[in-house]
């Protein structure tokens, strides 16, 4: 009888390649020993986890990975070199060279210049660095002190990402024209910095781009207000496409909106100041990159009449597959039946809106008639487009359309949003809604239930709708648009059909992002349409406001428990880290945070969660995000978790709460926010608390 062993070891091998999933390979590797040796010679990819003075544990038997990740060692944003007190520095980075002699592509937090010079000592081939560090840059440190020992020991260095690494706009050009040989040979350069103050001046893109000429990917944070020194326009684009030629992946975003913070739905979409970008430097710019595959241009300020622009980006840049614009105007005037603007990029595959301020539901339809391909689409902060012209544009884009955000859009509340998008239900993979009740009446104690719309009452919008001279009356049965399919899903909507869909499936949505109002309540959801989602694995709650003032809620409970209706959903991200209030006492007739982190995380137990990422809520002027005794509690009454990220500091003897999880196995503290607090008070989580908290967590029998 035929068994694995029969297999030859060449084909074999391949089989164990094409398996990404550890959890996966980790079970493979225990079948037999032959398995676990295929399975150690081809994994290629490592994140190391695990406290960094424990130089024993240091695993020896993946000598194939060229990936490696050191950014999680705990305790997580410590002195990883220096957190083993009985040895040197050095000893560490020995091992760690020696286990891992194959590594090419390293991630690794960094808190100082002599962690970077160490590591880049033991694997000088680096093609691929990932810095991270979200601890301030020390004002004592010389200029450029982080990049100049990894750029000058490691000459193939191809591949340089600063995106979650703090440091100073000024340290980096001097270090590039210094070491010319490493900067020649740089074609992917990450500068997307979250916590920077003012992003990069022009002066300082422009000798960024000077020293590397063969970029093919470059992302930088950068000024695009005309009132601010140092600001982004004309020269600054036509020195980029003259300095890097060769660019097939772009983005140019303003500092201010890299926060992600939801604007304001009522916002015209202008600016009371233009950006200094005029059309005819758009055309050169384009006309100057011919090999572009992604653009992104996320402006702060306006810039108009840019439909003419964009044709030439589409006859110019004919490998273009991703375009984002902020804030730009005039981008597809829609006259008439002709297209024009961005409606004739027809090559994109993803587009995302933001900011647009005059973008209607006829320009809408018309990129949907144009942009026939895509399959990912975002719209955010448009307040001229409406239901109907969205749900257009999407039956025309029905096989093609799986990933959607609709975000800040004055007519789009969560029900509209949902109606919208309604045409691709049966195909849709990827949603974001915002959590917007405006369409929806609360008449009954939905909190409970959950279910039946017999407790609220939609209201549908009335009055004509013209396409392309064909009008739509809401009091006429199922009259078709004219470039409607022969569907059902197709019709436009009607009011006497508003109930059509509540309760069918969503059959291949699997992944779900939620933006929510501090206060609100996350229960009429599956009224407002996602009542079934058979195959939703993944959910991300986002939760944003300032709850000071606010009084305390009339219910107990965020309404977490509503998603227990989901029956394959096993990992969330419940994002307070915008929700600000006071961290320790509060006014009289005010909550202070720990009480509304149990009004979130009030019924999380009752979902069947594997993974949670969760950012309790901050007080600023402290600059504090600690979980609670309330939110440890609530936390361990989620009895099915494997792993939990807490993207904050806690008190030791609330994570003890934590060790009652039964299959518990990955619990980490992170202070990925900036600042992350230099010095932690003396009852809050240590590095000595860490390891007692992991020592306790590893000694207790888990069954798989």
């Amino acid at each position: 009888m035929a068994t694995i062993n029969d297999i030859p070891d060449v084909i074999l091998a391949n089989i164990f390649a094409s398996i990404s999933d550890t959890r996966t390979r980790n079970s493979l590797s225990l079948v037999s020993r032959k398995c676990m040796l295929l399975e150690r010679a081809t994994r290629f990819s490592l994140i190391l986890r695990g406290n960094a003075r424990d130089l024993f544990m240091i695993p020896t038997c993946f000598r194939s990975v060229t990936d490696l990740d050191l950014s999680l060692l705990s305790p997580w944003g410590h002195w990883v070199l220096s957190s083993s007190p009985l040895s040197d520095p050095q000893i560490l980075a020995h091992r760690l060279r020696v286990a891992f002699p194959a590594v090419t592509s390293l991630t690794v937090y960094a808190r100082s210049p002599s962690t970077i010079g160490m590591l880049a000592q033991q694997w000088p081939g680096l093609k691929r660095v990932k810095l991270v560090r979200w601890h301030q840059r020390l004002a004592q440190w010389p200029t450029g002190a982080d990049f100049f020992s990894l750029l000058e020991q490691c000459e193939d260095l191809s591949w340089l990402d600063l995106s979650s690494f703090h440091y100073w706009p000024e340290d980096l050009p001097p270090v590039l024209p210094a070491c010319p040989k490493v900067s020649a040979s740089l074609v992917h350069l990450n500068l997307l910095t979250t916590s920077l103050a003012e992003g990069f001046q022009s002066r300082e893109i422009r000798e960024i781009t000077t020293a590397c000429p063969n970029l093919k990917s470059f992302l930088v944070a950068c000024n695009f207000d005309p009132r601010r020194v140092g600001f982004v326009g004309d020269g600054t684009l036509l020195a980029v496409a003259n300095n890097c030629p060769k660019l097939t992946l772009l983005h140019l975003a303003d500092i201010s909106l890299l926060a992600d913070v939801r604007g304001d739905p009522d916002n015209e979409g202008f600016t009371s100041e233009d950006a200094m970008i005029s059309r005819g430097t758009l055309v050169e710019f384009f006309a100057g990159l011919p090999s572009l595959q992604e653009l992104a241009l996320d402006v702060c300020m306006n810039v108009r009449d840019t439909a003419l622009a964009l044709e030439i980006l589409n006859s110019k840049c004919k490998d273009l597959k991703v375009l984002k614009l902020g804030q730009f105007h005039g981008i597809c005037l829609a006259i008439e039946s002709q297209l024009d603007g961005i409606a004739l990029c027809s090559g994109l595959e993803d587009l995302s809106i933001k900011n647009s301020g005059d973008l209607t539901d006829m320009g809408l339809i018309a990129i949907g008639r144009g942009c026939c391909k895509l399959s990912t689409f975002e719209v955010q902060g448009c307040r001229r487009i409406t239901e109907k012209g969205l749900r257009t544009m999407v039956c025309l884009l029905r096989n093609t359309l799986v990933k959607v955000k609709i975000s800040c859009c004055k007519n789009l509340d969560a029900a509209a949003s949902l109606r919208a998008v309604e045409p691709i239900r049966d195909r849709i993979q990827w949603l974001h809604i915002d959590c917007v009740w405006d369409g929806l009446e609360e008449t009954g104690n939905s909190e409970q239930s959950g279910h039946g719309l017999g407790h609220y009452q939609v209201e549908e919008p009335s009055g004509l709708f013209s396409f392309f001279g064909s009008e739509y009356d809401p009091n006429v049965s199922r009259k078709k648009c004219k470039f409607s399919f022969d569907l059902s899903d197709s019709y436009v909507m009607e009011s006497n059909d508003v109930y059509g869909f509540w309760f069918k499936k969503w059959d291949k949505l699997q992944y779900l992002s939620l933006w929510i109002g501090v206060g609100e309540l996350l229960t009429p959801l599956s009224t407002a349409g996602l009542e079934d989602c058979p195959n939703l694995k993944e959910i991300r709650i986002r939760v944003e406001g300032d709850c000071r003032g606010r009084h305390k809620p009339s219910v107990r409970a965020f309404g977490l428990s509503c998603l227990a209706r989901y029956p394959r959903l096993s990992k969330m991200q419940l994002d307070c880290g915008e929700t600000i209030g006071y961290v320790l006492t509060a006014p009289s007739g005010q909550m202070d945070l720990s009480l509304w982190e149990r009004f979130y995380l009030n019924g999380i137990g009752e979902l069947r969660l594997s993974e949670l990422d969760y950012w309790p809520p901050q007080d600023r002027d402290v600059n504090q995000r600690s979980l609670s005794l309330p939110a440890a509690g609530l936390l361990a009454e989620c009895l099915e978790l494997r792993k939990l990220f807490i993207h904050g500091t806690a008190h030791e003897h609330f994570m003890r709460f934590l060790l009652g999880i039964p299959n518990l196995r990955d619990v980490q503290l992170r202070e990925d926010y900036y600042p992350a607090p230099e010095n932690d008070t003396s009852t809050e989580m240590r590095a000595g608390s860490c390891s007692r908290f992991e020592a306790a967590l590893n000694r207790r029998p888990i069954l798989d």
